[in-house]
């Protein structure tokens, strides 16, 4: 479908100054969509000229009000609702603005739609962490929803929320739950790839706050761009309203699996530094994606390897303009 299906067609962005959000409006506007988009914060290092090609609001995700002014005033078709606090160690010191963001943000956006005639599709991020602590892996989307901590609980909500509003008002809304993202432009240095690629940059022994053993799946930002479109892009098909779809490459591997992959592409031969103190977090967690390539024919594009290559190589590059 690519540029006919989004030619001039009005899109809403939350979070779309993040890692993920970025990369989906950047792709959009290459596709002739018409880009809206929300900015809580301006934060250092942001330069508002990146984003002179799409219509920038100001606000908070929690103002009810401010989501249906831009709905209304932007005639918006369509919704990504990426917005949202992600890092599990914030959410853990600060569990109320965590739920504030990732519950009642959610509701607002889905409200919203509700009450407004336009809005033909809404993509709501959930997560991975929503499915919590499961006896059997991996992760598929039959099986329950039962976060136990604070972040998990709140993507729990908010995709148990997102599928209410199908079932209750017929809200055209499907909710994707991704493995780990990882690629260019993650400037989020608490996130285990980020963090390593800068240790070993700068010649300083990575560290790996768990035992190492914690096994996930690793996602690519390019991978789930392509796939978050390829789902809305589907939703003119009514029988998938109110679905959940993993995405993953379905590539497991523990944390220091991860790291020493990065060792090895980066010709280091620092070793990583075992804290042994990952508390609340689950141990083994990763993800099906069956339905997803069943039903909308979905395949990720990127290796595991070349993933990796392609965020080394641009990390290295932002470090060397750093130093300059």
């Amino acid at each position: 479908m690519g540029n006919k299906f989004w030619g001039n067609k009005n899109v809403f962005i939350t979070g779309a100054t993040g890692f993920l959000g970025k990369h989906l409006w950047e792709e959009l506007l290459n596709k002739g969509a018409n880009i809206t988009i929300l900015v809580r914060d301006k934060l250092k290092g942001m330069d508002i000229c990146e984003y002179k090609d799409v219509n920038v609001v100001y606000g908070e995700i929690e103002d009810l009000k401010l989501i249906e002014r831009i709905l209304g005033e932007y005639q918006i078709d369509t919704i990504f609702h990426l917005a949202a606090q992600a890092i599990v160690g914030v959410a853990n010191i600060n569990p109320i603005s965590t739920f504030e963001s990732n519950i009642l943000g959610t509701w607002n956006i889905l409200e919203g739609s509700r009450r407004n005639s336009l809005i033909k599709r809404v993509v709501v991020a959930s997560s991975d962490k929503a499915y919590g602590q499961q006896e059997r892996l991996p992760y598929d989307e039959n099986m329950c929803l039962k976060g136990r901590y604070p972040y998990d609980v709140s993507k729990t909500c908010a995709d148990l929320i997102s599928q209410s509003y199908y079932y209750t008002y017929n809200l055209p809304v499907c909710v994707t739950r991704c493995g780990n993202l990882y690629g260019e432009g993650d400037f989020n240095f608490n996130r285990i790839i980020p963090q390593t690629i800068r240790s070993v940059y700068y010649k300083e022994s990575p560290i790996i706050r768990s035992d190492g053993t914690f096994v996930r799946d690793y996602f690519y930002v390019k991978d789930a761009v392509e796939a978050y479109i390829l789902l809305a892009e589907n939703m003119d098909d009514k029988s998938i309203w109110g679905e959940a779809f993993n995405f993953s490459n379905e590539v497991q591997l523990t944390v220091l699996e991860l790291v020493n992959k990065i060792l090895k592409i980066m010709n280091s031969e620092l070793k990583p530094v075992l804290l042994n103190k990952g508390i609340n977090e689950i141990k083994h967690q990763y993800l099906s994606a069956n339905k997803a390539k069943k039903l909308l024919n979905w395949n990720s594009t990127y290796s595991m390897e070349e993933g990796l290559r392609e965020t080394v190589k641009w990390y290295v590059k932002y470090f060397n303009k750093l130093e300059k």
